[in-house]
């Protein structure tokens, strides 16, 4: 199953997307992790059945456009997703992350039950978490990197080839170098005779606020929606340990643990996670 390109009108911003799947099947966004692109399911989208998935270049990332200065936030990102489902003309709809779009999903799931269906994730649940007195530093660092961020110059390969390896070993996690490149096929864009990333530059810099544990958790914790996670074996959810007891103390949260890393539905474990979230999927059509 072929996909194909969407593109939405918002008030502020223009959004991207693809699209596997036809309508009169289940609605269901797709949301990618930071700094990735709606590519991120190029493996498991042609694998969902009786599902038509929108998945999008959330703003700052792919085809997708900026925000002005101070302008991302995972909830800012959450209201861009309500804005799609409503050009879409959905009034209920049910959610796919990775990573940060799966911590989105969290959010939505966890205040708006009357707009979704359901929600799968996978590997992110919960945001990064700080303390309320740690709250004057965390901005200080925002304000410092946001005054400097003027000064950087985003990188320049030569060859695409140097991107691609550059994705494969940088970020939060490794990845292939196969998944790297279908990032990147739709993340560069041509400079000065070489390559640079899409990427809003913003997206960088450190948060200005950060939810409490507490906060993170009533998300969570006031969901009522079906919901199925996909915890990766090498993934970052499972290097938080504290993280780890808390997603198995959620009985409401259908979890299932795979072998991989942190990008398990773009490598080797794609079949498996397409085989749970189509199944998951079933249950909610």
């Amino acid at each position: 199953m072929g996909s194909h390109e969407i593109r939405f009108t918002l008030p502020s911003i223009e959004i991207a997307g693809k699209v596997w799947g036809e309508p009169g099947g289940l609605p269901v966004i797709g949301l990618h992790g930071w700094l990735d692109n709606a590519a991120t399911f190029d493996l498991i989208g042609p694998r969902l059945s009786n599902v038509h998935l929108v998945a999008l270049d959330l703003p700052g990332h792919g085809l997708s456009g900026h925000l002005p200065a101070g302008g991302y936030s995972l909830w800012q990102q959450a209201a861009t997703v309500l804005q799609v489902a409503d050009d879409l003309g959905w009034e209920r709809f049910a959610l796919l992350g990775h990573s940060m779009g799966g911590i989105i999903s969290c959010i939505l799931s966890g205040t708006l039950p009357e707009r979704i269906i359901g929600a799968a994730m996978i590997d992110g649940l919960l945001p990064i978490t700080g303390q309320a007195q740690d709250a004057p530093e965390q901005m200080a660092r925002f304000f410092h990197a946001s005054q400097a961020l003027g000064h950087k110059r985003k990188p320049i390969y030569d060859v695409v080839d140097k991107a691609v390896s550059a994705r494969a070993l940088g970020g939060a996690s490794r990845i292939s170098r196969a998944a790297a490149a279908r990032l990147a096929e739709r993340g560069l864009m041509p400079e000065q005779g070489g390559w640079t990333w899409r990427t809003d530059p913003q997206l960088m810099l450190p948060s200005p606020v950060r939810l409490t544990s507490e906060h993170a958790l009533a998300f969570a914790e006031a969901i009522t929606t079906p919901t199925c996670l996909v915890l990766a074996s090498e993934g970052v959810m499972t290097r938080r340990d504290e993280l780890v007891e808390r997603v198995d103390s959620f009985r409401h949260i259908q979890t299932h643990r795979l072998e991989g890393g942190h990008h398990l539905h773009l490598e080797e474990a794609a079949p498996s996670v397409a085989t749970i979230i189509d199944s998951f999927f079933h249950s909610l059509a």
